[in-house]
């Protein structure tokens, strides 16, 4: 391959993983499998590795992953918090073990003993405790820094505010937190029960509950979760092996998982692998595989790590769990932006804990790579243990009567005629106003990870666009508390507060906005690029390719999507429309701007606001103080700087004091500010 189109692919390969991490680590919702991700990066990586001129500091093979979220604090991890190389085979856990082998200079018949642990499916956090207590507990993130979640751990009462034993010093706790199966599906009942539609799967449940910035809400949902990890740490004489370190936990009353188990050299790997590929079904919650490491620490810090990943350590990961049913029929579902795919509706069988009634097929090349016909019995699974795909039919089970599925020459919601660009697999939908479309792209504007418009959910959603009120974004903006309380589900009250919902949606941040009205291949993280760079709606609408391309994780793929939005006549009259009913995206200050506002009293500083203050608001004092260069965390260790306390402050000023941390009242924060 030569430059030029390796360089095309690797742009291809970033805008493909960017998309993939936007749905996994914001929306929750991956679309393929960890393996098939897997293959995405390794590809890349590849490419990087023969043309060293095409690796750039932001790309997907450098970085963790993300889970940063509006509304909280983002801090620095003291060391990096990374993640684990996956395995899928025993030949590739004999590679692992014959390369650390190599790296720690060991004869080849010295066997390396390896702490064994279940993988839980979950979220991985950081809790770190400072002289024996409770300070700060962090997401992943992308790895050097996540989002402060401090108060929503609190709520979960298994982990403890202060450790059993008294220890010196900062010990940075690595854990996973997670839902019981059973808590899991008592609150989807009650969510029945309520009209509300249903939590996904546990892990993404769990993802989104730390994410709440209601913490009442947070402390309804019981959590649970593992310590399995370490960070930073100057503790003294800590256990010299990962299994009494473990132990160590134990004894400070913190909650590790009753199956980890040493075992030696790449048999005992494989034993624990065949005594785990099945019972894995039998426990209270969700796992995917098995974490081996290196069980002596002194060699886990001999190995090091990766840009991205720990050498001492690997993830196996199980295959997807399977089953047999029978394809019942096709039905074509249309997307947000015209894509018209297909769902394979199937009779109903028990899948990973769950009962699978649809599948899916993808689009029309995976018909063909599959040769499906309805009535085929198929295998079924679920690609990351998430959503269900057939990945073959029984050709041998077949009697005759199945058919040939029937692709569409037509939408199956408004009969426009459907097109298939050679530049593309999907079927697509070109008619802007079909209803199909027009109800999923304002489902998506009004979601929580875009416009976050309260009220406006799914039914009401589709309860609005029968009525004929809304057939575009815009409408939205259109609707009265008049009119909504004519329809069912509305009184005065909940119509009331919908149309407050609306009203607040008027200013959401650039980056939601881009987010929310759709552009093809712009994910949330791609919108937050968009929005640094452009700073104002102004500008984004008059870009060019060329300035598209020139930004840091825009690809040719997405700036072609991006430049092909803002051509089409009906987008701008939207983007004009909105204006007209006062939706005007806050700016996003660009580069210059922030480095114009930066100070030195707040620059790499990190602040607490406590109490109330006078002169604004606490939304308000905090972009104060991340435009100048500060960040505000929701709880006070040793690690802050300042604790500005307004009137009535509680306990993070009686904190403060004790820590004998800088405290200010509102009026020298106000004087900062000016300065």
């Amino acid at each position: 391959m030569k430059l030029p189109e390796a360089r095309n692919r690797a742009r291809d390969l970033r805008d493909r993983i960017n998309h993939h991490n936007d749905l996994y680590y914001r929306a929750a919702a991956p679309e393929i499998s960890d393996r098939e991700y897997d293959l995405l990066v390794e590809e890349l990586e590849r490419l990087e590795a023969e043309f060293p001129q095409l690796k750039s500091a932001d790309s997907p093979t450098a970085r963790v992953g993300s889970d940063a979220t509006e509304g909280f604090v983002s801090v620095p991890h003291r060391a990096p918090m990374l993640s684990i190389s996956n395995t899928y085979s025993p030949d590739e856990l004999q590679h692992f073990d014959e390369s650390l082998h190599r790296a720690l200079a060991l004869p080849d018949d010295e066997v390396i003993e390896y702490n064994v642990e279940l993988k839980i499916d979950g979220v991985a956090v950081s809790l770190v405790y400072e002289d024996g207590a409770l300070a700060r507990a962090v997401t992943r993130g992308d790895g050097a820094k996540g989002d402060d979640i401090t108060t929503n751990v609190r709520t979960i009462k298994s982990i403890p505010e202060r450790l059993a034993q008294r220890i010196s010093g900062t010990l940075d706790v690595r854990a996973e937190i997670y839902f019981e199966r059973s808590e899991f599906d008592r609150i989807n009942e009650q969510r029945a029960r309520e009209d509300l539609p249903p939590l996904s799967n546990p892990r993404n449940a769990a993802t989104g509950t730390l994410k709440m910035l209601d913490t009442r809400v947070v402390a309804q949902r019981p959590l649970a979760y593992f310590a399995h990890g370490i960070g930073f740490t100057d503790v003294a004489k800590l256990p010299a092996k990962h299994s009494e370190l473990m132990e160590f936990y134990d004894a400070l009353g913190l909650r590790v998982n009753p199956h980890t188990k040493v075992v030696h050299g790449v048999a005992g790997m494989l034993s624990m692998v065949s005594a785990w590929e099945d019972r894995r079904t039998t426990l209270g919650y969700d796992t995917d595989g098995l974490v081996m490491k290196v069980n002596r620490r002194d060699w886990q810090r001999d190995l090091g790590v990766r840009s991205k990943s720990v050498r001492w350590a690997v993830a196996y990961k199980f295959s997807a769990e399977q089953a047999e049913t029978i394809l019942e029929e096709v039905t074509w579902q249309v997307g947000r932006t015209g894509a018209v795919t297909p769902v394979a509706n199937l009779r109903p069988v028990h899948l990973a804990g769950t009962i699978v009634k649809r599948a899916t097929l993808h689009n029309i090349d995976e018909l063909g790579r599959l040769g499906i016909r309805v009535g085929d019995s198929v295998i079924i699974e679920k690609a990351g243990e998430i959503i269900p795909k057939v990945v073959r039919v029984l050709e041998s089970r077949r009697s005759g009567a199945e058919t040939p599925i029937h692709i569409p020459a037509h939408c199956p919601s408004c009969a426009s005629e459907l097109v298939r660009s050679d530049e593309e697999v999907a079927l697509r939908c070109v008619n802007s106003a079909c209803p199909a479309q027009v109800r999923e792209r304002i489902r998506h504007y009004a979601s929580r990870h875009a416009m976050d418009i309260d009220g406006l959910g799914e039914k009401i959603v589709d309860q609005l666009v029968e009525a004929g009120l809304i057939n575009d974004i815009s409408d939205v903006y259109k609707l009265t508390s008049a009119q909504l309380q004519e329809l069912d589900r509305f009184a005065e009250k909940s119509a009331d507060n919908l149309i407050k919902g609306i009203d607040d949606s008027r200013s959401r941040p650039l980056a939601q906005f881009l987010f929310g009205i759709g552009i093809r291949m712009v994910g949330e993280s791609t919108a937050a690029d968009l929005a640094r760079h452009f700073g104002k709606l102004e500008k984004f609408r008059n870009t060019t390719f060329e300035e598209l391309v020139a930004i840091d994780g825009v690809g040719d793929t997405v700036a072609k999507s991006i430049v092909e939005f803002l051509s089409h006549r009906e987008n701008r009259e939207l983007l004009d429309r909105l204006a007209a009913f006062g939706v005007h995206p806050a700016e996003d200050q660009s580069a210059a701007e922030r480095e114009a506002h930066r100070s030195e009293i707040f620059d790499g500083r990190t602040f607490v606001l406590t109490g109330e203050l006078e002169a604004m608001t606490r939304d308000k004092a905090k972009r104060e103080v991340e435009k100048r260069g500060g960040t505000v965390s929701g709880s006070v260790s040793r690690k802050t700087s300042v604790v500005v306390a307004g009137e009535n402050a509680g306990s993070k000023l009686t904190k403060a004091q004790e820590l004998k941390i800088t405290i200010w009242d509102e009026a020298q924060f106000v004087k900062a500010l000016s300065q």
